[in-house]
């Protein structure tokens, strides 16, 4: 009779064990997706963060602002819902709801952006609009911007960059001019025509580029042509020259 009492007691014993066991790997497992959820909206808020200061100059609309912290309050609610009771969220809650319910934003227009002449700042804005770019298509995959703000405002954006990439391209042409490498240069000018071509729309931006750059390929053909004429009348000279030696009396001495 002892005997089953300390072997029931055993058993007893392992089945505690084993469900305790159970339970804090399920606690673990809890704690660990708590951890990632938690991380995730982070990083979030960190990204988005980072576009809202804008500090490389991305012209953000009015709307695209009410994007941007819209973003960061469903990220906060995230947080407040995994983990509950945090003081900075749940003032971060408050302050980012007053924020949008203001709208008071520091926009600005693609039209009036000035691009910047140094190559360094041109790259982090260029890194900036893909970054914001990206937000806008990650939050209407979501479903959070209608369908057509987020044409808007993503139409907006890539007419920067196209406008980006042609002056780019024009640039470099102007600089091979100067330092005159004719044929550098009109290709520069050839593929900013190229991409302005490639557009299945037409602006004042477009049309007036197109012109820029097409007489300025006129400019570079008339003056290769005028080189050219040139070299031929200077070689067929200098044959002459070669000639006329040659067939010159010789001097007596």
């Amino acid at each position: 009779m002892l005997f089953a009492i300390i072997v029931a007691l055993i058993i007893g014993l392992v089945i505690i064990a084993v469900v305790a066991n159970t339970m804090q790997q399920q606690k673990d497992k809890l704690e660990a997706e708590k951890r990632q959820e938690m991380a995730k909206y982070r990083a979030i808020i960190e990204e988005t963060d980072e576009t809202i200061m804008n500090e490389v100059g991305v012209p953000i609309s009015n709307e695209g602002y009410s994007i941007l912290y819209r973003r960061v309050h469903h990220a906060l609610t995230g947080m407040n819902e995994t983990n509950p009771g945090q003081k900075d969220v749940v003032a971060r809650i408050k302050s980012i709801k007053e924020k949008i319910t203001a709208g008071d934003f520091p926009s600005a227009e693609v039209s009036n952006t000035e691009l910047p002449d140094n190559e360094k700042l041109l790259i982090a804005l260029i890194q900036g609009i893909k970054k914001y770019r990206t937000i806008l298509r990650s939050e209407h995959g979501k479903g959070r911007i209608p369908s057509n703000l987020f044409m808007q405002e993503d139409k907006k954006i890539e007419k920067l960059q196209l406008k980006i990439n042609v002056e780019s391209q024009i640039k470099r042409g102007k600089l091979a001019i100067t330092n005159g490498l004719t044929g550098s240069a009109r290709q520069y000018f050839e593929k900013a025509l190229a991409t302005l071509e490639a557009q299945p729309y037409s602006d004042d931006y477009i049309v007036a580029r197109k012109k820029n750059v097409t007489e300025r390929l006129e400019l570079i053909a008339s003056d290769l042509k005028s080189a050219n004429a040139k070299a031929v009348k200077k070689k067929i000279e200098d044959e002459k020259d070669d000639l006329d030696e040659l067939f010159a009396p010789k001097k007596k001495w």
